[in-house]
């Protein structure tokens, strides 16, 4: 079998729709790419020549605004994959794509990946689905910055969170951020998402340990969320 049959993060994305061949030929061109905490696996700006499947690690994906300040705009994991959307549409990458931990991951060059859509049908579907449903994120979000104060930000970021990344064995998010990464996520000055932070500590809403967070009441943060 080959290396990409073997691999159990196909089950998670698009790659489980490929034939035994389809993944032989995958496995026989793709690259391994190894990204240090901090360093880019994709600039904003740069031509996408190729899609990534993450194998593991934990990474933030940030847009640059109008003030020069990056806006965290989505997290991603081990099993996702990136660059589709940019490679399909032959633009460039929308969005800058930064290791939260050394993250390792699988580069597929682009032409394969075209050759594999126009022979696969479902692979095709499973791609759509994928930028149908990040698209469907986008706007919840650009909604939620719009339309809902900083502390219901908060809360959102909060469960979705947890949802992403789990929890590990003391039940606290399994992701480590920064202060100012939770406030370019919830789009508010990194003192203030202090002082919610703080708030919500208070209100026993959550546990902190350092950076890490542990959620001690999903349904009050879930009603704070909505507004209540």
């Amino acid at each position: 079998m080959s290396e990409c049959e073997l691999c159990v993060i196909k089950s998670m994305n698009a790659l489980k729709t490929l034939t035994p061949d389809q993944l032989k030929k995958i496995s026989e061109l793709k690259t391994s790419v190894k990204v240090k905490k901090g360093d880019n696996l994709l600039k904003e700006g740069n031509t996408v020549n190729g899609l990534f499947c993450v194998k593991d690690g934990k990474c933030k994906m940030t847009k640059l605004n109008s003030n020069g300040k990056d806006q965290i705009i989505k997290y991603s994991k081990g099993g996702d994959i990136l660059g589709h959307r940019s490679l399909l549409s032959e633009e460039p990458a929308g969005l800058t794509v930064t290791a939260l931990e050394d993250l390792r991951a699988c580069y597929i060059p682009k032409e394969e990946i075209l050759n594999t859509i126009r022979d696969n049908n479902n692979f095709s579907l499973h791609l759509m689905k994928n930028i149908s449903h990040q698209l469907n994120e986008a706007n919840s979000s650009i909604s939620e910055m719009a339309q809902k104060p900083v502390k219901e930000r908060l809360a959102i970021t909060l469960l979705r969170l947890e949802e992403i990344f789990g929890v590990d064995k003391d039940g606290f998010i399994d992701v480590l951020l920064t202060r100012e990464e939770i406030a370019n996520t919830i789009g508010t000055a990194t003192e203030s998402a202090i002082r919610l932070i703080s708030n919500f500590k208070k209100e026993q809403l959550i546990e902190l340990k350092g950076k890490y967070i542990r959620i001690l009441s999903k349904n009050k943060l879930r009603n704070i969320s909505e507004g209540y």
